[in-house]
């Protein structure tokens, strides 16, 4: 089953429809509600909804999701009934499967109501498809429409000095690259206030995005909130707002991160914690947020000086 652990949660849409052909006579017994078993549209929508809500048990490998609105609805034709199903949720995957399965069995329990009163030949369930589809990748984007410029700086006296690999840098940079950020300038520094003052000043006259990593902790050495904060001339609290919230649920240390975001002159200013997860958490949660905040503001400082 894929890992949908590292996505971040967002209301999710799927309508789907599939359509049984059926005589004359049957789609009569329908509108009535008058079949040998009862109401067959009325059993039908039952059947429909408890079916979006158990999925999971009967597709393999689709994730068991919270279902908080499954509709199905009728619409009878002149030799079909059509049948639509709208499932909602707030999950990290889509419900698409849901509302696929809720038209299918919707249809499958009016030809089972349907077959005492016609030939076998005479029913067909067909054109079961999906409508519509939304939130998720397809609706909250995760590349840019065009390149923006971005500077990764890790902060880590240990890396700096060699004593250790960084691997939390790395992986913003990674995922920076594939959200369509270029250039990428990478540098690793050590706890210094000074060093990072002076850094900041320059790379916001070339880059749109500059992300910090480390030192967003309690300890005596970390030193970039108490840096960065004060330069910030206008703060983006819900950037990191989103980050803990998504740490939170993944580990109770997430509280205690003190990570900040704003706009320095025209530069995107954002501190990430130092570690490899707390890093790639935060990214998995402010992607589509910063993303959409790079399409929809072009007037950003570019590499080489160019306005």
């Amino acid at each position: 089953m894929k890992n949908v652990g590292m996505k971040p949660e967002s209301y999710r849409i799927a309508t789907a429809s599939s359509e049984l052909f059926a005589p004359p006579h049957c789609l009569q017994l329908l509108a009535e509600g008058n079949t040998e078993k009862g109401d067959a549209l009325k059993t039908a929508r039952i059947a429909g909804i408890l079916a979006a809500k158990r999925t999971d048990e009967l597709i393999p490998l689709c994730h068991p999701l919270p279902i908080y609105r499954a509709d199905v609805d009728f619409e009878i034709l002149a030799d079909r009934v059509k049948i639509t199903a709208t499932v909602e949720t707030i999950a990290p995957t889509g419900v698409e499967m849901e509302a696929l399965t809720a038209a299918s069995l919707a249809a499958l329990t009016i030809y089972d109501m349907l077959k005492p009163h016609c030939e076998p030949d005479e029913l067909m369930i067909g054109h079961c498809k999906l409508e519509l589809k939304k939130g998720g990748k397809s609706h909250y984007k995760r590349h840019l429409r065009q390149a923006v410029s971005a500077a990764v700086i890790v902060l880590s006296d240990s890396v700096a000095s060699g004593k250790k690999p960084d691997t939390a840098g790395r992986s913003v940079v990674e995922t920076l690259t594939e959200a369509g950020f270029d250039p990428i300038h990478y540098q690793i520094i050590a706890d210094e206030p000074l060093q990072l003052k002076q850094l900041i000043a320059e790379l916001v006259q070339s880059y749109g995005c500059i992300i910090t990593v480390g030192g967003t902790g309690i300890g005596k050495r970390d030193i970039t909130f108490d840096t960065i904060e004060p330069l910030l001339e206008r703060e983006l609290n819900g950037l990191m707002e989103a980050a803990r919230a998504f740490g939170q649920r993944r580990t109770p240390y997430a509280a205690m991160s003190r990570g900040v975001a704003g706009f320095i002159d025209r530069s995107l200013v954002i501190t990430l914690p130092g570690s490899r997860g707390g890093a790639s958490e935060s990214m998995a949660a402010i992607l589509p947020a910063l993303v959409h905040i790079f399409d929809v503001c072009r007037d950003l400082p570019h590499p080489g000086g160019y306005e």
